[in-house]
């Protein structure tokens, strides 16, 4: 039997799963069985808690298509208060070792029970090598894409995952469904890209929809906050610390432009059960 545990941040959920004595493997179709909303547990993606050399811990993450992700700044903090109320790191302070490098949490509490948790998010890259993006330019700032039969601005980045960011008067769902996942699968982005829409409500406060590469529309996504803030200050609509309004629920984003981009919430333990090896 394998102890499981669901979290999620902001609805943006993950199955959690302590693999620090390196015994279990996944393929894409038993991740895709578990995160199956109506055969399987339900999740966004999963995550492993594996040991590292240079780090506390290492985070592996799946998507829900069975697609590895580099990181997930919910899944980070869903991740880093796994850890502080399991035991596994007593610390305040954790490093986490994931594909797109190390993490740095700082964990809030009240009663020992983590409240937020504040993540070092690392620097948006705006190079198009980096992200990576087929388009010749120095950086992909506020760049106009034909994509389909329509054309978009875009100003595009690496924030740790590939984003996309496009700045809308509205935000209709059906059109961020189709929009997202054209522009998710544009020749354009050869990794594929995260789809941020933003609605600007003044220079400190935005909302934000993300189509989330490899789930889909998404409840919310803490790199696609991080990566909107950025556009929003790189292309001056948006000051250094912006609330961000998610589906499910809120985020504080602050980024001085030059330095790393850092994000407070919250994060929640939904339930706990056994996975049968079979």
């Amino acid at each position: 039997m394998i102890d499981f545990y669901k979290y999620h941040g902001l609805g943006n959920d993950f199955i959690i799963i302590d693999n620090r004595e390196g015994k279990l493997k996944f393929e894409k179709d038993i991740i895709r069985a578990l995160c199956h909303r109506n055969f399987g547990i339900g999740a966004d993606g999963i995550l492993l808690a594996e040991n590292s050399k240079g780090c506390d811990v290492k985070m592996i993450i799946y998507n829900s298509d069975g697609s590895s992700a580099q990181m997930c700044g919910n899944a980070t903090r869903c991740f880093a208060k796994y850890l502080y109320e399991k035991g596994i790191i007593k610390k305040k302070t954790i490093h986490i070792e994931t594909l797109a490098g190390e993490i740095i949490t700082e964990i809030r509490t009240e009663n020992d029970k983590v409240t937020k948790i504040k993540v070092d998010m690392g620097k948006p890259a705006f190079d198009p090598k980096a992200i990576p993006c087929n388009i010749e330019c120095e950086t992909v700032k506020n760049i106009k894409l034909k994509i389909g039969s329509a054309a978009y601005d875009i100003t595009a980045m690496l924030m740790g995952v590939p984003h996309a960011v496009i700045f809308k008067d509205e935000l209709a769902d059906s059109d961020i469904i189709k929009e997202g996942k054209q522009i998710e699968e544009s020749p354009f982005f050869p990794l594929k890209t995260n789809v941020n829409f933003v609605k600007i409500l003044s220079r400190s406060e935005i909302i934000l929809r993300t189509w989330e590469r490899g789930a889909g529309y998404t409840q919310a996504c803490g790199t696609g906050a991080c990566a909107s803030v950025a556009a929003g200050v790189v292309n001056d609509l948006l000051d250094n610390r912006v609330l961000v309004h998610l589906r499910g629920g809120d985020l504080i984003i602050q980024w001085d432009g030059q330095n790393n981009i850092y994000m407070e919430g919250t994060a929640k333990e939904v339930f706990s059960g056994k996975l049968t090896k079979s």
